[in-house]
C-alpha cells in the first residue's frame, strides 16, 4: 500500500514538473524573445536620443525601425512555426505600445527642425495625448470584452493596421528628420512626418470609434438572445 502511494505521489510530481517544463518552454521561443527585444530597445531608444551626439537620430531611428521590423518578424515566425502563445499575444502589443508611446513622448521633447514649427508647441504633444489616450482606452476596452467572451468583436480591423503602419511611418520621419539640433532638412520631410501623425490619429480615433459599436452592437444583441 505504501508502495503504491508513494509510486503514485512521485508519478504525480514527474507530471506536474513534466507541465512545468512545458510552459516555460512555451514562453521562451524565438517570436517571444523578438517581442522581448522591442521591450528592451525602449530604454536604449531613450539612452541614446538624450544622448547629445551628432548620430543620435540615426541611431534613434535606427533603433525604432528594428523594433517596428521584429514587430512584423515574430508575427510571421509564430504563425509559420506554430508557435502562437497566449503569452506572446498578451507581450506583443504591450512591447508595440510601449516603443509608440516612448517615441511620442521623446518627441515632445524637442522642438522640430525647420522654423515653420517654431511657434506651434502644440504641433506634436496634441497628437501623441490623443494617441496615447486612445491606446489606454482600447487596451481596457479588450480586456473587458476579454472578460465578456467578446474579445473577436474588438479585434485588429484593416483599419487599425492602416493606422498602425502610418504610425510607424510618421515616427521613423520624425524621429529621422525632427530634431533641429542636427538635421540640416527642409521644412517638407518633418512636414511630411507631422502629416502622416495627424493622419495616424485621425485614423486611430476613427477606428477606436468603429470597435466601440461594433462592441455596442454585439452587448445589445446579446441582451435580446439572451
Amino acid at each position: 500500500m505504501a508502495s503504491s502511494h508513494a509510486a503514485g505521489q512521485n508519478g504525480r510530481k514527474v507530471e506536474e514538473e513534466e507541465t512545468h517544463g512545458s510552459t516555460t518552454k512555451d514562453l521562451i521561443t524565438v517570436p517571444t524573445m523578438l517581442t522581448g527585444a522591442r521591450v528592451v530597445a525602449v530604454p536604449a531608444l531613450i539612452f541614446v536620443f538624450f544622448s547629445n551626439q551628432e548620430w543620435a537620430s540615426v541611431a534613434s531611428t535606427g533603433i525604432f525601425v528594428g523594433a517596428a521590423l521584429t514587430d512584423w518578424l515574430d508575427g510571421y515566425l509564430a504563425r509559420k512555426m506554430k508557435l502562437d502563445s497566449a503569452f506572446g499575444a498578451f507581450l506583443d502589443p504591450v512591447a508595440d505600445k510601449l516603443m509608440v508611446a516612448t517615441a511620442l513622448i521623446l518627441l515632445c521633447t524637442r522642438p522640430l527642425a525647420a522654423a515653420w514649427f517654431v511657434d506651434i508647441p502644440w504641433l506634436i504633444p496634441l497628437p501623441a495625448a490623443l494617441m496615447i489616450s486612445r491606446e489606454i482606452i482600447i487596451s481596457a476596452v479588450r480586456e473587458w470584452a476579454a472578460l465578456q467572451g467578446l474579445n473577436k468583436v474588438v479585434a485588429v480591423d484593416k483599419l487599425g493596421k492602416l493606422k498602425t503602419a502610418t504610425q510607424m511611418v510618421s515616427l521613423t520621419f520624425l524621429l529621422a528628420f525632427g530634431d533641429a539640433r542636427y538635421s540640416k532638412t527642409t521644412p517638407m520631410k518633418p512636414g511630411f512626418g507631422v502629416g502622416l501623425l495627424y493622419l495616424s490619429t485621425g485614423l486611430s480615433l476613427v477606428s477606436l470609434s468603429g470597435y466601440m459599436r461594433k462592441l455596442w452592437r454585439s452587448m445589445k444583441l446579446r441582451q435580446k438572445t439572451g
